[in-house]
Formats: C-alpha cells, structure tokens, sequence
C-alpha cells in the first residue's frame, strides 16, 4: 500500500493505494473516525461488485452501515438525488455525528461528498474510488457539487474527505470504455505539470497502475495544498480542457459522453488554443492527439452538438470571471497557465478545429 499525504493546514488526510483495501475500510477508517453510525453511498452498477464486502468490513470494525444505491450514472448528479438521500439519511436517524462513505466513481464521489458537505451542516466523508477517473482526481481535494441544467458542477462546496481509499481491484470490473476514459485525467497532470509521464502510460490493461496513479494523486495533492479553494489561481490549472469540455457535457446532455470523454475533446480544443495563443509546437499537439487515440478516446466532435450550445454552456462556467472567460492554456507540456485573452470568437474557432476528420 502507497500512503500519499495531502498536507492541508486545517485538516490534513492520506490518500491510500493499493489492492484488496476495500477489504480493510472499516479498520483504515477507524484510524481517522471514530466507529459509529454511516451512510453507505453507491451506485447499482458498483453494489453489485463491492457493496457487500465494504459493509462487512464497516461492520467487523464497529462501523454500523446503512447502504444507499442510486441510479447509475452521470444523470443522477442533481440537487433532486441530494434531496431524496438527505431525507433518506433522516429517515434512517443518522445525525451529525455519523459519517459519510462515497463508494464509486466521480459521480458517487461529487454527489455523496456534497451530501456530507450540507447534511446536519456538514459530516465527515470518506472516499472510496473505484474508477481511474475518481482515483486520480475527483476523490482527492475536496471538490464537491452537482450539476443543473444550465451546466456541469455549478452547485457545490469545498469539503475534503477525512481519507481516500483507492483499491485497484475495482478498476478489474470496469468495461473497457470506462477504464480508459481515466487516462485523459492522467493525461492532462502531465501536460499541466509532468511530461515524462506521457512515456509511462501503460498499453494495455495487464499492467500494475499502482505507482502511476500514486504519481497522479502526488501532482494533485502538491496543487491543492498550495490553492485549496482555487482563490489564488494554482489550482485551476486542474481545469486544462475542462471549460470547453464541460461545455461539451452539457450541451450533448448528462451521459451523452463520459467525463473522460468530454475532457479528451476539450483537451484537444485547449492544445489548438495554445498553438495559436501561447506558441505551443503544433507537433505537441499532434502527440498528444495520437496518445489520446490510443486510449479510444474521442478527438473528433460531432455536428449534431451545434457550437452555440456548447458556448452558452461554457458562459457559465466557473472559471469566468466579470464575464470574461479564461482558459488553462499550455505553451510547454509540463506547464500551464491560465489565460483571459480568449475571446468568444477564438473558443469559437478551437470548437470548429475539434469537427476536422482525422485519420
């Protein structure tokens, strides 16, 4: 097991990795929280798998679980899910000094997390990620919130978990277009903050991801000690694709892509920025086109999703501010920056470049 530290001044936690921890929750937790009363939040595609073994740890540890299943899915990520859990957890008498356990992707993780963040004004959380995408970047850094029809995670609140489980047997019951879509998590740490990383991606699902998912949450961890709360600019560097990507979320509509998906598309669209905008080589944006492909993941948009509603989504994102929209450019991979000087016509024009066919 690889013990990551995310060195916070308020409330510091780990970040465990390793195989078989799903078997050792409820001891591992026990170590931070005190055994009592929990929420047990899942989806029915993760209860079928892990469920069982997760409460049965709780339990032998003095844990006492009550599980909640939700649908699958990025369309239950709403303030409507939040409502239903919340009166479901108050129906099961938990209180303030009960705990929450997030067990599932980043739509299980941003939607319990955000649960425990407003439930008797807040509890502790603890998550247990079970895709690439969660381990390497939704479980760690306390980011939380549910989506609205007006666009992706614009209801939320900053609360870190008190510890992050990551075992890597729950990435063996994933199909394949679900594991792959977590490397273009992976792929953006490394054109914001480690290029080398891009010779270490594996080429097939036989190989051992602990110390790459291990180097991943380190990138994370070292960005969000430095920015929590995104209120000095560092940590909106973890956004580099992701405005035009969430743009793509919300105008093809929740589920239409997966998250990994929709951010490969913004990637692409972010590197065409920074050839024309920040004097990145048009060569490192070919490589990470063919890096991207190898994983299947998408670098072509669709026409049926117009450019204006991938616009109007993207007028709200989070990262504007006075109505100006700034994007996380990059003009050496390992390097980013966040830049206003993109104008509405530009995102225009990097959205159009996604529509070219490639070969």
């Amino acid at each position: 097991m690889i013990r990551v530290p995310i060195p916070l001044p308020r409330l510091p936690y780990e970040v465990l990795i390793g195989k078989d921890l799903l078997l050792e929750s409820g001891i591992l937790a026990s170590e931070v929280i005190p055994p009592d009363r929990c929420a047990v939040v899942t989806d029915t595609h993760v209860a079928k798998h892990y469920l069982e073994p997760t409460l049965t740890s709780l339990k032998d540890a003095g844990f006492k679980p009550t599980a909640f299943v939700i649908p699958a899915g990025e369309k239950s990520k709403n303030m409507r899910q939040v409502e239903d859990l919340c009166e479901q957890m108050i129906a099961a008498h938990l209180d303030r000094k009960s705990s929450l356990f997030a067990l599932g992707g980043g739509v299980v993780g941003d939607l319990a997390g955000f649960v425990a963040a407003i439930f008797q004004r807040g509890i502790p959380c603890i998550q247990l990620p079970t895709t690439i995408v969660a381990q390497v970047d939704s479980s760690v850094g306390g980011k939380t919130a549910v989506n609205t029809a007006l666009g992706k995670n614009l209801i939320g609140a900053f609360h870190q978990p008190r510890l992050v489980i990551a075992d890597l047997n729950t990435l063996e019951t994933l199909p394949n277009r679900e594991y792959w879509e977590g490397f273009a998590e992976i792929i953006k740490h490394a054109i914001i903050r480690d290029a080398a990383m891009l010779d270490l991606l594996p080429s097939d699902r036989t190989i051992d991801l602990t110390a790459l998912i291990a180097r991943n949450v380190a990138i994370k961890a070292a960005i969000v000690a430095t920015d929590e709360k995104e209120e000095c600019g560092v940590r909106a560097l973890l956004n580099f694709g992701h405005t035009i990507g969430h743009g793509i979320e919300n105008a093809a509509g929740y589920g239409s892509f997966l998250h990994g998906e929709a951010i490969s598309l913004g990637m692409v669209a972010a590197l065409w920025l920074s050839v024309h905008h920040a004097d990145l080589p048009e060569s490192e944006l070919h490589r990470i086109l063919h890096i991207l492909r190898r994983f299947s993941l998408p670098v072509t948009l669709s026409h049926q999703i117009t450019i204006d509603s991938i616009l109007t989504s993207m007028e709200k994102d989070k990262k504007n501010e006075h109505g100006v929209m700034r994007f996380v450019l990059t003009n050496h991979l390992g390097s980013a920056f966040v830049s206003d000087k993109v104008t509405r016509k530009t995102a225009r024009q990097a959205i159009e470049f996604l529509r070219k066919e490639r070969i």
